[in-house]
């Protein structure tokens, strides 16, 4: 989980702002070899409960993740507000998989299906906030992120759009058909596709509602970006303009007069 040190509950010693720098740079390397990872699975058609290699890598990046959290939260000034604020991480961060092959409990396959989408959420957030995080303002900042859980939730739903649909629904016979089928229904432009499991027309709807909630949200950054840069020039011509010496003005001699 990245460390966000402009917010008050943080204090930071140099050792600490070294320690944080490794942890987001760990974070954010487990979260893309665990996208990558699903990824894999997901199109090789792998059942990821009987691939010990994935539920070993899932487990232990879990433990990372619980670990940057309590790290970050011994950095922190006021520990409470910590855990107020960033307790969907914690929560994120539990080996759910592993817990129930460890207690051998009876689950449907759809819900441990989605079980397995929860560490992706985790990694999901920590890269959007660690993206937000690398940019020089608030604005931009904002922007960064909405846009990286965009692109986030789109891969995500396309991947599971193409595990569900791709066996009984002609209309997506490959993943770059459900990707598409996702970019198209997210930009609110409609799609001649339908999907026809349950899962499916869940996930249409949900891209449907984040593209009509984040696509404003970028025209509002872009406006801000113009009118701002505009009042920047504005700035420094009207600066220009007061720093510059002011015009010498030729001083009229009065008319000799002949003696």
């Amino acid at each position: 989980m990245p460390s966000l040190p402009r917010h008050s509950y943080y204090r930071f010693t140099t050792v600490q702002t070294r320690i944080t720098g490794i942890l987001n740079a760990t974070v954010l390397i487990l979260s893309v070899l665990l996208i990558l990872f699903i990824s894999v699975d997901t199109f090789q058609g792998i059942p990821f409960l009987e691939n010990h290699a994935y539920m070993t890598f899932q487990f232990w990046v879990c433990m990372v993740f619980m670990a940057v959290f309590f790290i970050e939260m011994s950095f922190a000034k006021s520990k409470w507000r910590y855990i107020r604020r960033r307790w969907i991480f914690l929560l994120l961060s539990i080996p759910a998989l592993n817990i129930i092959n460890l207690l051998n409990l009876e689950l449907d396959a759809e819900t441990v299906y989605f079980l397995r989408f929860i560490p992706l959420a985790r990694g999901g957030l920590a890269i959007a906030i660690i993206v937000g995080f690398l940019t020089h303002n608030r604005m931009a900042s904002v922007f960064a992120s909405y846009t990286a859980i965009l692109v986030l939730v789109v891969y995500f739903c396309s991947l599971i759009i193409f595990e569900r649909e791709q066996p009984v629904n002609p209309q997506i016979p490959d993943y770059p058909t459900a990707l598409w089928f996702s970019c198209m229904v997210v930009t609110t432009l409609g799609c001649d596709i339908s999907p026809v499991t349950v899962i499916g027309k869940v996930l249409q709807i949900v891209l449907s509602a984040m593209g009509t909630i984040m696509f404003p949200l970028f025209t509002v950054f872009i406006t801000s970006t113009v009118m701002r840069l505009r009042q920047q020039r504005a700035g420094k011509a009207a600066a220009q303009h007061h720093a510059a010496p002011p015009p010498q003005q030729l001083q009229q001699q009065p008319p000799s007069h002949p003696s």
